[in-house]
This record gives C-alpha cells, structure tokens and sequence, in this order.
C-alpha cells in the first residue's frame, strides 16, 4: 500500500526519471495514468475502440523509444497527446489514401453511384448522442444540416427545396453546426460516452509490458 501511496505522489517527471535511472516496471504507472485521457482522444478521431487501442500501443511505445529525448518544455500528458493525435491523423490518411485507390479502380458507372465519403461517416459512425441532438434542433435549422451534409446537396439546391436564400442556407447551416457542437460536447464531457472500464486499461497495460520487454 505504502508503495501505491508513494507512486500515487509522484508527478510523470519522477516516474519518468526512475524508469530512465533503470527502472522500467514504473512505466507502467505512467500507462495508467494516461489512458483514459487518450482514449478518448482516440475515440473522438477514430470512432473505433479497437482502433484507438492500436493506436494507444503505438503511441506509449513511440513515448517509450524516444523517453529518454523527452524535454520538459511541456508536460508529459501534452506530449502524448501530440503523439497519440499524430498517430491517429496517421491512420485516417493512410485509410483516405487506400479508399481512394480503390475507387479509382472502379469504373463509372459504380463511380456514378458510390455513396459519398461524407455520407458514409454519417451513416456507419453518427453516435446516439449527434442523433439526440439533431433531433433538438429547431426544424428549419434541422432541415439545412439533413440536406447539406447527410444527403450531400449542393447550396442552390437546398434553397430550392426549402424555398429560402442560398444565403439562408449558408447561415443556418453555420448555425447548425454551432448548436450540434454545443449539445454533443455534453455526451462527451461524460465518462458514459467513451467508457473506460479496468479490463480495458489492463489489457493495454498487459499488451505493452510484453511489447516493452519490461519485467514487472
């Protein structure tokens, strides 16, 4: 208990001088104090538990490799965040990059009625908590946003089947958009949203000290 008390009073530069002074079974203290703040960074990128998993392992072995160049000009935690953002942007160009290669392969007529990239990430990754808040938006400032971004049509088109300015839709669409982000940053200020349970962290911590090499 005592020990737990001890690590539990120590900031990440300690932690990170002991497992530099050859200590390499504290780095996992500094797994778990970590986790969930990139979990949810992860989950807010990816969309993905499985993704942001992977990424989670790239990032605390990335942080473990290069520990030792690590500057105190910012703190620990920012650091990591940079990397697991970095390493999670990574991911979404190299999957941009394979997605187009593979449509550029398909012929016009599939090219003609491919579902847009747009329209895809709303219907396969929009959460409970966008849908809620779609359905609190006031209709007509609904109504743009539906049209705009789910179905994809242009400005003009918009205003046509609305009946209103194209600079109307504009600014609803903005409008839109402004109260969307508010409403949804509720659900992700909640643990609920992105849960991080112990028999998560554990699996990530387990995975790493086997990847590290590092005896407990």
């Amino acid at each position: 208990m005592s020990t737990l008390l001890t690590v539990a009073s120590e900031t990440d530069i300690d932690l990170i001088n002991r497992v530099l002074n050859g200590e390499q079974a504290v780095y996992e203290q500094l797994i778990r104090r970590h986790n969930v703040s990139l979990f949810r960074i992860g989950m807010s990128i990816l969309k993905n538990d499985a993704d942001v998993e992977d990424m989670m392992q790239t990032t605390y072995i990335n942080a473990w490799q290069h520990l030792a160049s690590f500057r105190n000009e910012a703190a620990f935690g920012t650091w990591l965040k940079r990397i697991m953002i970095n390493e999670c942007n990574q991911l979404l160009r190299k999957r941009k990059q394979q997605l187009q290669e593979d449509l550029s392969q398909h012929d016009a007529a599939t090219q003609n009625i491919k579902e847009s990239p747009e329209n895809a990430v709303l219907n396969k990754e929009l959460s409970v908590a966008m849908q809620k808040a779609l359905l609190l938006l006031p209709e007509k400032y609904r109504a743009v946003f539906l049209l705009r971004v789910v179905e994809n049509l242009s400005v003009a088109q918009t205003a046509e089947i609305l009946a209103i300015s194209q600079v109307n839709v504009k600014v609803r669409l903005i409008r839109a958009k402004l109260m969307l982000k508010e409403k949804v940053s509720n659900y992700y200020k909640n643990d609920l949203v992105f849960p991080f349970h112990l028999i998560r962290c554990d699996r990530i911590v387990n995975h790493l000290l086997n990847e590290l090499n590092i005896k407990r």
